[in-house]
């Protein structure tokens, strides 16, 4: 995907990821501004926007959990789907998934041999990347030079930056309670504020975030978030939009389930000897 500077700047496509509507690794910048919004409740029940503002830190206290991801690109009336499953430690702020990614004709390929990917604090690792990297390297990228933050370019949303994105949450209203597997929850949907939550992120998500505001069409992202009594994030879904290049510009819609906390979850780095240092190949956009 060519996500385009909304004003006009200059795109450079690093790194094709996946099919040509599928995650790139970018390089631009700008900036947006979000109207604000009051928090608003459904009747009978105040929403709890302070909750769903904190919800990073209650995960943070829970320490790991299992993880599933799942995000959608919609451009020009296709749809592309990627799906990831793994670990994520939201101490260390570090995770191991397995990305599959779809076939050219946006159907999942139950065969395919899915991408490994290393979430880190300031850095995302990929293996079995493709475009001429050796099958036994690692693709190393910091998070802070994509103008997304790693938000949607590996194909998958960093577990604790969606959660650290819901620090600016806004508009919030409750939607009432729901049941997800083994756990009711409670539903709360709003727009968050990309720089609102930059400023407000912890140190370890700040610097991708604030990059992120750089990415988008605007800084204002919708968001559907599902609390557990702890107040733990068990699900979020986010909407990102780009320019793309087209008139209708592209929408990003990223989902992150949560469960089995304190299930363990070992995050290796790779080794320097690793990591591929040669040139990547552009897929076309």
């Amino acid at each position: 995907m060519v996500v385009q500077d909304r004003r006009g700047g200059a795109v450079t496509m690093a790194v094709a990821f996946g099919t040509g509507l599928a995650m790139g690794l970018l390089a631009m910048g700008c900036s947006s501004d979000g109207a604000a919004a009051d928090d608003q409740a459904s009747p009978g029940r105040a929403a709890d926007p302070s909750a769903v503002r904190h919800s990073a830190d209650a995960l943070v206290r829970a320490g790991s959990a299992r993880v599933r991801t799942a995000m959608e690109t919609a451009s020009g009336g296709t749809r592309v789907a990627i799906r990831g499953t793994g670990a994520y430690d939201f101490r260390t702020g570090s995770g191991l998934l397995r990305v599959l990614l779809p076939d050219p004709a946006g159907r999942p390929e139950e065969g395919h041999q899915p991408v490994t990917e290393i979430l880190a604090p300031g850095a995302l690792f990929m293996k079995n990347r493709g475009a001429g990297v050796p099958a036994d390297k690692w693709v190393r990228v910091a998070t802070a030079s994509l103008v997304d933050g790693n938000l949607v370019t590996g194909g998958v949303t960093d577990p604790l930056a969606a959660a650290e994105l819901l620090r600016g949450a806004r508009g919030v209203t409750y939607r009432g309670e729901e049941r997800l597997p083994g756990v009711t929850v409670r539903h709360y949907r709003g727009i968050t504020d990309i720089g609102v939550a930059a400023r407000k992120a912890s140190p370890r998500s700040r610097p991708a975030l604030v990059a992120a505001e750089k990415g988008f069409t605007t800084d204002a992202v919708p968001f559907d978030a599902y609390l557990d009594d702890a107040g733990r994030l068990r699900k979020v879904r986010q909407r990102f939009q780009f320019a793309n290049g087209a008139p209708k510009g592209a929408s990003v819609t990223s989902t992150t389930e949560l469960d089995g906390f304190g299930a363990k979850a070992v995050v290796s780095l790779p080794q320097g000897r690793d990591i591929y240092a040669g040139k990547i190949a552009s897929a076309a956009p």
